[in-house]
């Protein structure tokens, strides 16, 4: 899977530009906030449908323009029209969004991926989604099916609070959630197994710890007088969370979000984004897309062996403002001056 050309038009600070890939490594080297990593963002939309850093799309488009656009050419030809409501065309054909995504993944490496390890679990978990959604139409459908779901046994707590609805109209809505909540658990634990075997092959004390937020009648039933007071769901995959844990010989576990030094977080975030990259090629039998955005200034000598060791006979797309910082390892890079 290799990304040869990306067209954007009112997108970020680009008015109109066209970019062409080898299928080897490209660089983008410039000043900062020039724009070089718009386009890891743009190629990231081709990807997941949206973007790793705008809270609404309305960001995305150059300012005093009513739409922005991105196209790529990746075997397919695949676009995003940044508008109301946003389109997303396969060869030209609409396509609905479940559709869309999928046809060109990417891993995507940032200085902000240390947040894994120190943000809320909500992060967390668009982090498992943004991986499996790419790689999984069964799993993009059911994470769908139960958000829908979700927001619709919500809404029923509340009448039933309020004395509007009854207790039993909630039998529906919970097969729902526990019917796509067992496929979205299943591939989630999965997911962290192969992680934790890759973590364990490299023989490294990290492991990611599940924290499950099982769903079933029983819970719900359990749980049902606390929900109805609160008008939430308050078990489910919507609160699953999983932890980074070390642990040395003898000594006890860890927690790296609490105990872990900057550089073991790091460390921690590296090696299992290192993972992710065997996860998606070993399910989608293809090399994903490798998106780099200026992280070399972030790593050490040994943590950038390891990222060389994927760039081989790998399609590579990465920023930095500084082009000292590339390491000799690349060779000759396609350099992009971005001014």
């Amino acid at each position: 899977m290799k990304l040869s050309k990306l067209v954007l038009q009112n997108f970020r600070n680009y008015k109109k530009r066209v970019f062409e890939f080898s299928d080897n490594t490209t660089v983008f080297c410039g000043d900062n906030s020039i724009g070089k990593s718009n386009i890891l963002e743009a190629i990231w939309l081709l990807s997941t449908g949206k973007s790793f850093r705008a809270e609404k799309d309305e960001e995305m488009i150059l300012y005093g323009e009513e739409f922005g656009r991105v196209k790529g050419e990746a075997g397919l030809g695949l676009e995003v029209i940044l508008a109301k409501p946003k389109r997303f065309l396969v060869n030209g054909v609409y396509k609905r969004k479940m559709d869309f995504v999928g046809n060109l993944n990417c891993v995507l490496f940032r200085p902000e991926d240390i947040d894994l390890v120190l943000g809320s679990p909500s992060l967390r978990r668009d982090y498992w989604n943004q991986v499996l959604e790419q790689i999984n139409r069964e799993y993009r459908r059911s994470w769908l099916a139960y958000r829908k779901g979700l927001r619709q046994r919500n809404k029923l707590l509340e009448r039933i609070r309020d004395g509007k609805a009854e207790r039993r109209q909630l039998l529906f809505w919970n097969q729902i959630l526990i019917k796509n909540g067992d496929i979205i658990s299943r591939q989630r634990e999965e997911f962290l197994t192969f992680v934790n075997q890759r973590l364990k092959e490299r023989r490294l004390d990290l492991r990611l710890e599940y924290d499950k937020s099982a769903i079933s009648e029983n819970r719900l039933r359990q749980y049902s007088q606390n929900e109805i007071w609160v008008g939430k769901t308050l078990v489910g995959p919507h609160r699953d969370n999983f932890k980074f844990i070390t642990q040395r010989r003898e000594k006890a576990a860890k927690d790296l979000s609490i105990y872990g030094s900057r550089g073991e977080q790091r460390m921690a975030v590296l090696a299992v984004k290192l993972a992710e990259f065997e996860f998606v090629e070993v399910k989608t039998q293809e090399k994903p897309v490798l998106l780099l955005d200026d992280i070399f200034s972030e790593l050490d000598h040994d943590n950038r062996r390891e990222v060389f060791r994927l760039l081989e006979k790998q399609q590579t797309i990465m920023t930095t403002a500084d082009e000292h910082l590339i390491p000799k390892e690349l060779g000759q890079p396609d350099m992009v001056k971005l001014s």
